[in-house]
Parts: structure tokens; C-alpha cells; sequence
């Protein structure tokens, strides 16, 4: 028997989602206490409370509170030893109200079954990410964020797998998929693969980046329309932002996908019952798993649903582009050792070579001055936003995520004045030996940084490598240097995000003026900060510790007189 093959289960969710359509500006905690312990669901609740860095202006949020509702259905035919999860993250408003009441109306379904051989804990979050965080922490018995939270009284098994639902409307024309999680972890592809096989299954469109699958890769236009999901994918996932309350998931190494309804203009609509019959075809599925989903790849880039590309085919990519640093770093070093070569008298007497004169050597101790005052300003592009804030908003009329975000830029933009001059504080040793050992020292250390973000998040480490590696080879302080200048300008990091926000949007079909473009890219630098420092996101910290300071030594190398 098939999800809600009946008319009084179809009249209950009509119920529930009539009674959720009203705005939810609070989360109903008793009304939903009582519905799932209506149901047989053993129910409990979580207080959490958050205070953010600065105040999120695009939720519009600072001083948070709330309260998590997740009632638990027992396995009948096995221990509590594993479980599964269904997730619906609710918002200051009622626009995934839909998704709670198919929620219940699976919980009640669910109940009368007898097959279950895991328990299955229905989730019902406040404020999107933050609730979710939250009650993973406490699950885990875990705190990585600082959330204040109050202790889980009821737990299942440990968690197989998780799908988090939002839906903004009774009927939806397509079913969207999102894989990315937070610093660009992906499920197993096994996971996807189940989602796309119940939606066939059942008729349902299914999208990925809310993109149509192409339906013939034969001719130009399913290849060109394939390209274009997989760099949308490329530049989701180098944002290291949890695209869904699954993101948070992957952390614990729990593998989950956001599914979202999507009701556009298309002339073919579902209604829920549509949709719950794929959950619960894919939550069965899940029922039988022995072991957590291992088999299928967890690194892979998506051009659509039926199509992958695996990490064996895209990683040479980035192993190209770094072989170049490694072999311009071989070639500066035997330009090093040929001109200390080259100061030893040829046909000398045997015995001990003559040593180099105290002018013509080039020692570490020149290359610490520009080194420490780089990392010096990664540091307090790090660190200065955040704690001085409060600095800004009284000797200036600005808001606090304005004076971070501000802050930011300026110190930025100092950095530019500051490390090409550092030459000055050192002794003038050899000037073309020093810039060369300078050269050699980032290029290793930039090879050494790209690597290792590629191991972890690809796509991020690919977008990085394109752009900084070829001018990172060119930068020296002879030839057009306003040329080098310019395509340095253009490559540093914050060019790349700037960059790579026009490109995203003109990939979505909803292209960017200007003006736009650098709103979207200072709420953009704003949001980067506080995932940092609410989530636990990579990407600030890296660009700001690790490729800033490093950007700034091919800059220093640049205006090396």
C-alpha cells in the first residue's frame, strides 16, 4: 500500500497543510508537540540560543532563540542502534510551512508500518541552519560553533543518512536537488543516484541546480547545457556554504541531500502526495542498508543527474596547473645557483672554493621582512573586522556589518601599499637575487596552499589555480610592469569572488549590472565572514590566511627595485 492510497489520509494532509498556511513567525512548538504525539511519535524538544558576531542583515538577525522539535519512530524489528533522518528547516516566515505538514503526514504514515528496521526521527528546526546546527551538536554530544543549546533527552541510533525538504507550495512542478555542503563536501553519489531512480519511478521532474537534464547528449546543445550545470556546481561548491540543512550533515560524516519543490510556469504540476510517495520509496530503500554508503564515489563533479565526472578525470587538471609553479620554482632556482656559479673564478687551483662576497649572497634573513609583514596583514584582514566593529560604529555613521565589511576592503587595499616597500627595511643584497629567492619562496608556498585546498574542495582550488597561476609565473619587477600590475589586480582573490558572482548569475540567466554586482559582492563578503565564525566555513579564513599573504609576495616582487 502506497503513501495516502487513501482519501481520509489525503483529507488529513489537506488538514495540515491548511493549518500551516497561516504565517509562521514563530515556530508552533506545542501545536507540533501534540500532532506528532497524536501520531505515536516519541516526541521531544531542544532550546538553542546564539549570539552572532554582527547582525545578519540579510535575515535580519542578531541576538537568536529558538526551539527544535523532533519526535522519534522506533524501530520495531531492530535495537535503536541506527537511524534515519527527516528534516524540515522553518524560517522567520511560513514559506516551508508545506514541507512540515507532509512531514507529519509521512510520521503518521510511517507509523502504521511494520518493516521499519531503523528509527527514524522526524526534525522540525527553527531558523533555517542555526536550529540545525544546533541539534547535530547535541546529537554528537559535541560544541564547534559556540552554540548554547540545552541537552537532548531523546536520542535514536547512530545516523545513516538525512534528507531535508523545504517546499514553498501545495504543488510543485519539479523537484530540485541540492548536493553541496558546507566547505564543499558531498554525498555519496549512491545517495543521488537513489533520489533521481524514485523520481523517475514515479514521474516526477527532477532538476539539478535548477537546471533541466539534458535529453540528447549526442547533439551541441546537451553538452553545452551540461557544461553549464557543472560550473554552476563548480562555483556552488567553491563557496564552501552548506547549499541546505545537509550541508551541516556531511560533517558527521552523514549522508544527506536537500530536496526543494519548485513550482514554476510548466505546464505539468504534482501535488504531495507525489512527492511523499519518492520519500518514502527512498526512506524504504534506506531501511535496508547493512552498512553506511561506501561504495560509489564522494568526489565528483555533476554535469546532470545521469551523468558524472569522477575524480580521476578532473584532478589532472589542477596537477597541470601546478606542475607549472613547481617547474618555473625549478627554473629560478637554477638561475639562483648558475649566478653563484658563475662568481667563482673558472680555472682556479685545486682547494677550497672562494667564499661569495657578503654583497653577492642572498641569505634567508632577507626574505623574513616581506614574509612576516604578509602574513602580518592576512592576520589583521582575519581578525581587525570582526573585533573592531564596534571601533567603527562610534566614530562613523555605519552599521555593524557595514564597518566589517568596510574593514575589510580598507585593510585590503592597505596591503597593496605596504608589502611592495618592504624591500627598503632589508639590506641591499643582490636586488635581483633577492627577488628571485622571493619568487622562489611563493611559488613553492603557493603550490603547497593549492594543493592541499584541491584535495579537499576541488572546485574551489581549481578556480583559485586558474586564475592566480599564470600570473603568478609572470610576476617580475622587469618587463611592462603596469601590465603585470593589472593582471595581478585582476587575479587576486577578492577579483576572483567578484568575478566569479557575475559568472554564476550570467550561468542562472539573471545577469548582474555593476552596481548590482558589487552590492551582491560586499553581502557576499559580509555572509563569508559570518559562516566563519557560525558554521565553522573555510573559505574566509583560507583567502585571508593563507592566498592573501601569498598574493601580496608575487606584489612584492613585482615593485622589487
Amino acid at each position: 500500500m502506497g503513501l495516502l492510497s487513501d482519501p481520509v489520509r489525503r483529507r488529513a494532509l489537506a488538514r495540515l497543510v491548511l493549518r500551516l498556511n497561516a504565517p509562521l513567525w514563530a515556530l508552533p512548538v506545542a501545536w507540533l508537540e501534540r500532532t506528532m504525539r497524536s501520531v505515536g511519535l516519541e516526541v521531544y524538544t531542544q532550546s538553542f540560543s546564539r549570539k552572532l558576531p554582527f547582525p545578519d542583515e540579510t535575515h535580519e538577525r542578531y541576538m537568536v532563540s529558538g526551539t527544535n522539535v523532533y519526535g522519534i519512530l522506533r524501530a520495531p524489528r531492530a535495537a535503536s542502534t541506527e537511524s534515519l533522518v527527516l528534516t524540515v528547516p522553518c524560517g522567520s516566515d511560513s514559506t516551508n510551512s508545506q514541507a512540515v505538514g507532509l512531514l507529519l503526514a509521512l510520521a503518521a504514515h510511517f507509523r502504521g508500518q511494520i518493516y521499519w528496521a531503523k528509527d527514524i526521527v522526524f526534525l522540525v528546526t527553527e531558523h533555517d541552519l542555526l536550529g540545525t546546527e544546533a541539534w547535530l551538536e547535541a546529537y554528537h554530544d559535541v560544541n564547534v560553533t559556540g552554540m548554547q543549546s540545552s541537552p537532548l533527552q531523546g536520542r535514536a541510533g547512530a545516523i545513516q543518512a538525512a534528507v531535508a525538504l523545504e517546499l514553498s507550495s501545495d504543488v510543485v512542478t519539479s523537484l530540485d536537488v541540492a548536493v553541496e555542503g558546507l566547505n564543499g563536501q558531498l554525498p555519496n553519489l549512491d545517495l543521488l543516484n537513489l533520489f533521481q531512480t524514485f523520481c523517475q519511478k514515479g514521474g516526477l521532474l527532477c532538476t539539478l541546480q535548477g537546471k533541466l537534464q539534458p535529453q540528447d547528449w549526442t547533439s551541441l546543445d546537451g553538452p553545452l547545457q551540461g557544461l553549464q550545470t557543472l560550473l554552476l556546481m563548480v562555483l556552488r561548491q567553491a563557496s564552501g556554504r552548506p547549499h541546505g540543512s545537509h550541508g551541516l550533515f556531511l560533517r558527521y560524516r552523514v549522508e544527506a541531500l536537500t530536496l526543494r519543490g519548485i513550482n514554476s510556469f510548466r505546464q505539468y504540476k504534482y501535488d504531495l502526495v507525489a512527492v511523499g510517495k519518492a520519500l518514502e520509496g527512498m526512506f524504504r530503500k534506506l531501511n535496508h542498508l547493512l552498512e553506511r554508503l561506501h561504495q560509489s564515489f564522494f568526489l565528483y563533479l555533476l554535469p546532470g543527474l545521469s551523468r558524472f565526472v569522477s575524480i580521476g578525470l578532473y584532478m589532472p587538471a589542477v596537477g597541470f596547473l601546478l606542475l607549472v609553479l613547481g617547474l618555473k620554482a625549478l627554473e629560478l632556482w637554477m638561475q639562483l645557483h648558475e649566478a653563484g656559479m658563475g662568481l667563482e673564478e673558472p680555472g682556479g687551483a685545486p682547494g677550497p672554493s672562494v667564499p661569495l662576497p657578503p654583497s653577492q649572497g642572498v641569505g634567508l634573513a632577507s626574505l623574513v621582512a616581506p614574509l612576516l609583514i604578509s602574513q602580518a596583514m592576512g592576520l589583521a584582514l582575519y581578525v581587525l573586522p570582526v573585533l573592531g566593529q564596534h571601533v567603527a560604529t562610534q566614530h562613523f555613521p555605519v552599521a555593524e556589518a557595514e564597518a566589517v565589511v568596510l574593514t575589510l576592503l580598507a585593510i585590503y587595499a592597505a596591503g597593496l601599499a605596504l608589502p611592495h616597500n618592504t624591500h627598503r627595511v632589508i639590506s641591499t643584497q643582490a636586488p635581483d637575487r633577492g627577488w628571485m629567492a622571493l619568487k622562489l619562496v611563493a611559488l613553492i608556498y603557493l603550490a603547497l596552499q593549492l594543493g592541499c585546498i584541491a584535495l579537499t574542495n576541488f572546485s574551489l582550488g581549481f578556480l583559485l589555480a586558474t586564475t592566480m597561476v599564470p600570473t603568478a609565473a609572470l610576476a617580475k619587477p622587469h618587463g611592462p610592469r603596469t601590465l603585470y600590475a593589472a593582471l595581478l589586480v585582476l587575479t587576486s582573490p577578492a577579483a576572483t569572488l567578484l568575478g566569479s558572482l557575475f559568472l554564476w548569475r550570467e550561468l542562472q540567466e539573471a545577469p548582474l549590472s555593476l552596481a548590482e554586482g558589487w552590492q551582491l559582492f560586499l553581502a557576499a563578503l559580509a555572509q563569508g565572514v559570518l559562516e566563519h565564525h557560525t558554521y565553522g566555513a573555510l573559505l574566509f579564513p583560507l583567502l585571508s590566511l593563507g592566498l592573501y599573504p601569498c598574493w601580496l609576495l608575487f606584489w612584492n616582487v613585482l615593485f622589487w627595485k
